[in-house]
């Protein structure tokens, strides 16, 4: 029997198995971006559960997507295939590489049947407009795979703003109750923990291995939507360089493969032989089979963090801004020898070690002792470049480098501590309450991307201009510093004709400038004057009187039904502050 009358079969069999439901779209507010989104935006692969069979559409796979079949017709499935002639040498070699892509899959099966589990994940996250309330809770499934020391990996955007999360392993139909031990979502990963030994029995850990090289199989295995059965798809190694993570909004290295990964398949391996090589987690919308996998030097950076801290440590930043250098007009006028190459600094951030040791208008010669191209790149293995933020992303919080720098003509050699720098505007706030102060009927917010992403999946052309603005580019001055914003008045006889200064940043309260939103709450809490004044954008100021403005809150509370007036963060804050005044008073 020909190899092509053995394929045909073996897909007749499987024709029912073979459908694919069409993707489900993903929540906006699992796609937070520094960014506009680009044309074709990345997007996790996490879907809400499926609904039961019978509700499903499916669409059969048409004879052009099997083009191995070597049929002189395009006939139905299960005919005979025609008699072929003497295979040529070169037809040949094409089904020795099939058969060990075959080979390859059923060995990454094997591998995997006791290794990678299903994650089910109970969430529920924050009403951002409403933030002294949650959205309604959701369900959502993904993959995971088992490494050393009975833990779990997978992607960080599978148990976001979790309540309950549930395991499975293949053949089983219990589901076991999962713990989350860490959760990084800058880099999309988490590690999962489950206290039963039942679980465990039969069980076995996956090794990881090393970054593949270009044109390498590699097998994805998972849970995609489309059935309820571990899967297997196949596909090759593309490209390998920093790419936007849709779920943290950061610039970290991935791999770029060819297979079909689908909603579902977030958290689980991709398997190289027999070892990882990644962790499914993103795919690029609107194109055919690209999708993405976390590579194991970002995998190992993130569990080495959690072993030696005890939690997610985060990635480090070299906290600056930088210009290629590639008009040779631009390298002359700074004092660039032929023979020298780098990049121009033309930010740095004022919370980061750099902005005590360099200046705007330095060039960046050298990182560690690698020499920096024009373009902002430095060598990565055969032939290959990559940007040089992947060398700053792979120190360890508080680890020194080495950076040479040419300034005013001359070289300089500067030693430069790194550690992760947050941003003055949240770019996501997973697994965590949203900060919020009610007086008056006055709800004050730190601005948040979060916040924006509310308006809707168009949300940098829906939100408001001036803070979405701010959210993409003001640099923070000083650590704890927030952009306090009057997100809503909830009407009431003390606001009346203050309704249309919503969406405005808070900037002085009684003349003092507002740091964060715990301060204008102390500001605000321990006022003793007549009269509450606030400074906002626009030169626009609010005045109430303080005592008919603390008895509104009450009554605007409970016909609003808030239990609160502020959220648990600064209220905590409160009951300390007047705790230490007491004891000073006794």
């Amino acid at each position: 029997m020909h190899a092509s009358a053995r394929l045909l079969r073996r897909l007749s069999s499987s024709s029912s198995s073979s459908r694919s439901l069409r993707r489900l779209p993903i929540h906006p507010s699992t796609l937070p971006s520094p960014h506009p989104p680009p044309l074709l935006p990345l997007r996790t692969l996490t879907p809400a559960l499926l609904p039961r069979l019978a509700g499903r559409r499916f669409s059969t796979i048409s004879c052009a997507s099997t083009p191995s079949l070597r049929l002189g017709e395009c006939g139905a499935l299960g005919t005979p295939a025609i008699p072929e002639a003497e295979k040529s040498e070169g037809e040949e070699e094409v089904e020795s590489a099939a058969a060990r892509h075959d080979t390859d899959a059923f060995a990454a099966v094997e591998l995997a049947l006791d290794s990678v589990v299903k994650v089910f994940t109970v969430s529920s996250g924050p009403n951002y407009f409403l933030p002294w309330q949650n959205k309604a809770q959701r369900e959502s499934m993904g993959s995971g795979f088992v490494i050393s020391g009975r833990r779990i990996v997978t992607n960080a955007h599978v148990v976001a703003d979790h309540t309950f999360v549930l395991v499975r392993k293949h053949g089983s139909p219990t589901k076991y109750k999962a713990e989350v031990q860490a959760v990084g979502h800058e880099c999309d990963l988490a590690l999962l923990t489950v206290e039963s030994e039942e679980f465990w029995e039969g069980m076995n850990s996956l090794d990881l291995g090393d970054i593949p090289f270009l044109q390498e199989a590699v097998a994805v295995v998972g849970y995609p939507q489309g059935g309820d059965n571990i899967s297997v798809t196949k596909g090759v190694v593309s490209r390998v360089e920093p790419t936007q993570y849709a779920h943290g909004a950061t610039q970290l290295m991935a791999i770029q493969i060819d297979a079909a990964i689908n909603p579902g398949n977030s958290g689980g391996p991709a398997i190289m032989g027999d070892k990882v090589a990644g962790v499914a987690f993103q795919n690029l919308s609107g194109a055919e089979n690209i999708g993405y996998i976390i590579p194991v030097p970002i995998i190992n950076r993130f569990i080495s963090g959690v072993e030696e801290s005890g939690k997610y440590s985060g990635f480090c930043s070299l906290g600056i801004s930088c210009q290629a250098t590639e008009n040779i007009q631009i390298r002359e006028c700074f004092g660039m020898r032929p023979e020298m190459t780098g990049v121009l600094v033309s930010r740095i951030n004022p919370l980061s070690d750099a902005y005590k040791v360099l200046r705007k208008d330095d060039i960046l010669l050298e990182f560690d002792g690698v020499p920096i191209a024009n373009d902002g790149t430095v060598p990565f293995r055969n032939r290959e470049r990559i940007t040089f933020d992947h060398l700053v992303s792979m120190k360890k919080p508080e680890e020194t480098s080495v950076i040479k720098v040419l300034r005013d003509g001359k070289e300089h050699e500067l030693n430069v501590t790194l550690r992760p720098l947050q941003p003055l505007v949240p770019v996501h706030q997973f697994d965590k309450l949203p900060s919020y102060y009610i007086f008056a009927g006055f709800v004050f917010i730190p601005l948040t991307q979060p916040y924006l992403h509310e308006f809707g999946e168009d949300w940098y052309n829906t939100s408001p201009r001036r803070l979405c603005e701010r959210a993409l580019r003001e640099l923070p001055k000083k650590a704890g510093q927030q952009l306090v914003i009057l997100s809503q008045v909830l009407m009431d006889d003390i606001n009346v004709g203050y309704e249309r200064l919503a969406e405005l940043q808070v900037k002085k309260v009684n003349g003092v400038e507002v740091e964060n939103l715990k301060h204008l709450c102390s500001i605000v809490e321990g006022c003793t004057e007549e009269n509450l004044r606030f400074d906002l954008d626009d030169e626009r100021v609010i005045v109430l009187k303080f005592q008919n403005a603390k008895l509104a809150t009450s009554r605007i509370l409970k016909r609003h039904r808030i239990p609160s007036a502020m959220s648990n963060d600064l209220s905590d804050e409160q009951a300390s502050n007047g705790e230490t005044e007491a004891s000073c008073t006794n």
